[in-house]
């Protein structure tokens, strides 16, 4: 059961911040797929983002098949550069995973919209047309992935070290 405290917690957290007013993607989902294959077992870097996307749609409503299928897959892929990143985990490496998978979504699932899309021509003008359209969206994406994964990251880090801390200091106090 405690083994679900987390997970649940993250999904929670990912449904709520679909249904609250918010920018234009910015949202948690992306953070909680590399915190996901971070910090828990390896299964939830993939049932994580999928679990809070599904279950929310439910709601909000689905979609174009193919365009949901690319933004569930873009979720996928941060959580396997999560997976990468959890071998050599610090700072930097989760800044890059960070931007990287932010990059990989934006060109993803823009790619989708405008292949499967009607909005833009289907030659190689309408495709830069698209990425260009959405570069505001790429700035809100951007911008929720790196609050989303500083405040998740950074807090549970600041937790263990806390706890890791306190640990030792009530070890050298029952010492005395």
């Amino acid at each position: 059961m405690k083994k679900l405290i987390i997970p649940t917690l993250l999904i929670g957290l990912g449904i709520a911040c679909r249904f609250i007013p918010h920018m234009p993607n910015f949202a948690p989902i992306g953070a909680i797929a590399l915190f996901g294959a971070l910090y828990l077992p390896r299964k939830y870097a993939l049932i994580l983002p999928i679990s809070v996307m599904f279950l929310s749609d439910i709601f909000i409503g689905f979609y174009s098949w193919q365009v949901m299928t690319s933004v569930y897959v873009g979720f996928i892929l941060m959580g396997v550069i999560g997976l990468l990143v959890k071998k050599n985990k610090k700072f930097s490496t989760i800044l890059g995973g960070t931007l990287l998978g932010s990059v990989l979504f934006f060109l993803l699932t823009n790619f989708s919209v405008w292949a499967f899309g009607t909005m833009y021509i289907h030659n190689f003008a309408g495709l830069m047309q698209s990425y260009y359209m959405a570069l505001p969206f790429f700035r809100n994406s951007l911008a929720g992935n790196l609050f989303y994964v500083g405040i998740l990251v950074g807090g549970f880090e600041t937790i263990k070290y806390y706890l890791k801390n306190k640990i030792q200091l009530d070890t050298q106090i029952e010492q005395v």
